[in-house]
């Protein structure tokens, strides 16, 4: 190293050794406190040897926000904002000075008196059997809508006919939560939640019946003849669950009829207090019935068999007119009176190769059914013409037309 190198050094160090330090931001965090209580206010003070004032950033999980400080000599105090100062949980602060940052948190516990109790109950309705449940999840708050502390006690309370129970559940996570399991029997179940001396509402779940179990059915008619006329009714008997529930009002049953030549007929009714019943109309000539009713996918009844007896056993056809005016009865009944007004009678005219060439349908009217047929309307030759009713059939052959 030359010489003029070691002056230059030596002047540097020296300058270095006589210069004052430069005054650098110096900030001391005063406050120890870090629990407080939702809606108290909160300071946050530091101490400074220097004429700034930075602002403190301020973050919960609300949102975040800077706040300006008073100063007061050499104290720095920051007022956190009712925003933040009223809601609970965890809130982080920074200071943002120019050289130097200091950070920190603290925490704001909710206040240990409720002010309202928000309570959410589901399904309202639930099924008997212990084995359908509602879940009641209840969440007290002070009075900044904060909910209370972790592992405060809450009361429930439930009634069951002439039953009382009082559950304890906690909070956890902010909220508490009990489910409620279904009885065997039905009814209503009212509940209700206290937390400090303070009470909710009342809340109700309705415990339905469960699933139905299997019936017997039975029939009811005035006469056992098949007029097309009267109504025969049936009847379920009382319809429960398992244990012996009665089920709701309204529950749909079906009634399937399978006749003698296997065709199928269908009538419903929905229940009420456990019985439903059905309406048919007798059939217009004599049949066997065979019955069974359902609760679709759930139950099913036992079968019962009906038999009508054959309502008219003769009739006339009376012809007039050069045989284009019919006149089908009297038809008389079981007592020989008059079949009622509405009986179907059905009228077929064949020619001689058996071919069908015209179909008529009439019903009846005091006891008669008249047919007209067209002039013209069939070629002139021989036919036989066959009448239908109450499932007895007559044919008149060779009627020339």
């Amino acid at each position: 190293m030359n010489l003029l190198n070691i002056h230059i050094i030596s002047f540097i160090v020296m300058l270095h050794t006589i210069a004052p330090s430069l005054p650098a931001d110096n900030f001391t965090l005063i406050t120890t406190t870090t629990q407080y209580v939702a809606g108290s206010t909160i300071i946050i003070e530091f101490t400074t040897t220097t004429n700034k004032a930075p602002l403190l950033y301020v973050s919960n999980s609300f949102g975040s926000t800077v706040v300006t400080p008073t100063k007061t000599k050499t104290v720095l105090r920051y007022t956190i904002p009712k925003i933040i100062a009223d809601k609970s949980g965890v809130v982080h602060w920074r200071l943002l000075a120019t050289s130097k940052q200091l950070q920190g948190e603290f925490n704001i516990m909710p206040q240990q008196k409720v002010s309202s109790i928000q309570s959410y109950l589901g399904p309202p309705s639930i099924v008997a059997g212990g084995k359908d449940f509602s879940m009641l999840v209840t969440i007290p708050t002070d009075a900044y809508d904060n909910p209370l502390a972790e592992n405060t006690k809450l009361a429930i309370k439930h009634q069951f006919l002439n039953k009382q129970q009082v559950d304890t559940v906690t909070i956890k996570n902010s909220i508490s939560y009990k489910n409620i399991f279904s009885p065997k029997k039905t009814g209503r179940i009212a509940l209700s939640t206290s937390c400090l001396g303070f009470n909710s509402k009342e809340f109700s779940i309705d415990v339905m019946p469960s699933t139905p179990t299997n019936f017997t059915i039975n029939y009811k008619q005035y006469h056992k003849y098949a007029d097309g006329n009267q109504i025969t009714t049936f009847e379920t008997s009382v319809i429960t669950d398992e244990f012996q529930n009665i089920v709701s009002d309204g529950t749909y049953v079906a009634f399937f009829i399978t006749t003698a030549n296997t065709s199928i007929l269908k009538t419903s009714g929905t229940t009420l207090n456990g019985v439903a019943t059905a309406r048919i109309i007798h059939p217009d000539h004599a049949d066997s019935w065979s019955v069974q009713a359902f609760i679709e996918g759930m139950a099913s009844s036992n079968n019962i068999a009906i038999d009508y007896s054959a309502v008219i056993s003769d009739f006339d056809i009376v012809f007039a007119n050069k045989y284009s005016d019919i006149t089908v009865g009297p038809l008389k009944s079981f007592m020989q009176q008059m079949i009622p007004d509405g009986l179907q009678v059905t009228l077929e005219i064949y020619n001689n190769t058996t071919k069908i060439r015209e179909i008529l349908q009439k019903t009846s009217a005091e006891g008669y059914v008249h047919f007209t047929l067209k002039p013209n309307q069939f070629p002139k030759g021989n036919y036989t013409i066959t009448v239908t009713a109450a499932g007895i059939s007559k044919s008149v052959k060779n009627i020339t037309l």
